[in-house]
């Protein structure tokens, strides 16, 4: 492989990079307001939403196995990937909708139905086929380790803007639209149909490579090679034997996984800043501080990852100091101190960004992984990671702040909460990142796959000049 030419102009690279600018208008919409939406304004129960979200991520884990396999083994003009990150977000678009213009007329039980069935559409089909096929983009228009880096900083940069764009602007905005139900429906329209536009530009700003180049059989003829191309299209059942055996696979789905945990529990501070703060308006200002020093990390990583050599040593130490720094969240808090609690948040935002920057590249290190120990290609089974991880997370982080309520005591809408509820809110959004950030930390250390992949490439240089 020719990991050294390259595949992409700069306007390529912020057009696939853009892309994530629509998945974010779902999956932030969704983190930090879906729950607040269904609670306060519907009046709905956060333990039943929780175990909701919970079944819903039954059918998310199989559909993103499905969705990896079938673009695997999908050939179109388009490519593979981007038919299904194109037509993907027209559902996307209806079914954010949907899960905010739920009819409060028609009883509470039709509600929690309505809400399940948009939701699981959502994420378990139209977000699934967008998502996943957007991230193995990353393994089909450049085959260059440096350029996957920058796509992936790039990336996370239109994601951490587009997060604090809807974290800053929701509030406001249902406050402008009357507050009550309709206002969230008005709003959800407008950040679907924004994301709708990002996402078309997006997938024509790109484009996949040939499989001739993909596979890059070296001295094989056209035809032994469309034979090669044509035997590693496996089952669904090959490819999952594929995945479990790859070691970083499974720490980069625990990483993905537990990362949306930690994103998930900052976006319980809607209620942390409107209960234990006093001031909801709060919420803008935390969102200002944390996703600002993220995207001015994320500009640097790609800078940082070439003058360091790898990403293992900068993702690493990354998030030390993002342990570290929420750690002393808690301190400030306890000191009564928003100044401080502002400033350690954006520590800990600033160590989390290589991370952010190089996980798609650490994906596709891993997809070269697969290859260069048994010769077959699932870039979109491997991608999966990413869908598997956000949503399983996400949501499971979602469903896990709603039981956590739930027990708590809390009563939606209420002026003042109940002791109980309010040490709740303090656990949740102080102390849950911390532990979080420290089980990601240990699982770094092990995540040694540019490493494992150099080695193999040594060795497979070494038997051929040997032959």
């Amino acid at each position: 492989m020719d990991s050294k030419k390259k595949y992409l102009k700069w306007y390529n690279k912020v057009g696939y990079g853009s892309g994530d600018v629509g998945g974010n208008v779902v999956y932030a919409f969704l983190a930090f307001f879906s729950m607040i939406y269904l609670t306060d304004t519907l009046g709905l129960n956060p333990g039943i939403i929780g175990t909701l979200i919970l079944v819903a991520k039954i059918f998310d884990g199989i559909s993103d196995i499905i969705f990896g396999s079938l673009i695997d083994k999908t050939d179109t003009k388009m490519g593979k990937a981007r038919p299904w990150m194109f037509w993907g977000y027209f559902g996307c678009a209806a079914t954010l909708i949907a899960c905010f213009a739920i009819p409060m007329e028609i009883g509470d039980t039709a509600m929690y139905a309505w809400f399940f069935i948009a939701y699981v559409l959502l994420n378990s089909v139209f977000f699934t086929a967008n998502n996943i096929a957007f991230s193995t983009l990353t393994a089909l228009i450049t085959k260059n380790a440096e350029e996957r880096v920058q796509m992936g900083s790039i990336r996370f940069i239109f994601a951490f803007g587009t997060s604090l764009l809807i974290q800053v602007a929701t509030v406001g905005l249902v406050q402008s639209f009357g507050n009550d139900a309709a206002a969230w429906r008005n709003v959800a329209i407008i950040y679907a149909l924004f994301g709708l536009a990002v996402n078309t530009i997006s997938v024509f700003s790109v484009r996949e490579l040939p499989a001739s180049v993909l596979y890059e059989r070296g001295e094989e003829s056209a035809e032994d090679e469309e034979a090669t191309i044509a035997e590693d299209k496996h089952s669904l059942v090959e490819s999952l034997k594929l995945l479990v055996r790859n070691r970083y696979y499974l720490l980069i789905l625990a990483v993905f996984l537990l990362g949306q945990i930690f994103t998930a529990m900052l976006g319980t501070g809607i209620y942390y800043m409107t209960y234990v703060l006093g001031d909801a308006n709060q919420f803008s200002i935390f969102a200002w501080a944390i996703n600002i020093p993220l995207i001015a990390g994320l500009m640097a990583t790609p800078f940082v990852v070439k003058w360091t050599n790898g990403m293992f040593q900068v993702n690493l130490w990354g998030y030390v100091l993002t342990f570290a720094a929420r750690g002393m969240v808690i301190v400030a808090a306890l000191m009564g101190n928003i100044q401080l609690m502002l400033v350690f948040s954006a520590v800990a935002s600033l160590g989390m960004a290589p991370l952010q920057g190089t996980l798609n590249a650490l994906i596709a290190e891993a997809s070269e992984y697969t290859y260069l120990t048994t010769k077959k290609r699932i870039d979109g089974m491997m991608f999966s990671a990413t869908s598997l991880g956000v949503k399983i997370g996400g949501g499971g982080g979602v469903a896990l702040s709603g039981w956590l309520l739930a027990a708590s005591g809390y009563v939606g809408g209420a002026p003042e909460q109940s002791e109980s509820a309010l040490n709740m809110l303090n656990f949740m959004y102080l102390w849950m990142p911390a532990i979080v950030a420290l089980v990601i930390t240990v699982l770094l250390l092990f995540l040694r796959v540019e490493q494992a992949n150099d080695k193999l490439r040594r060795e497979m240089v070494m038997a051929t000049e040997a032959s």
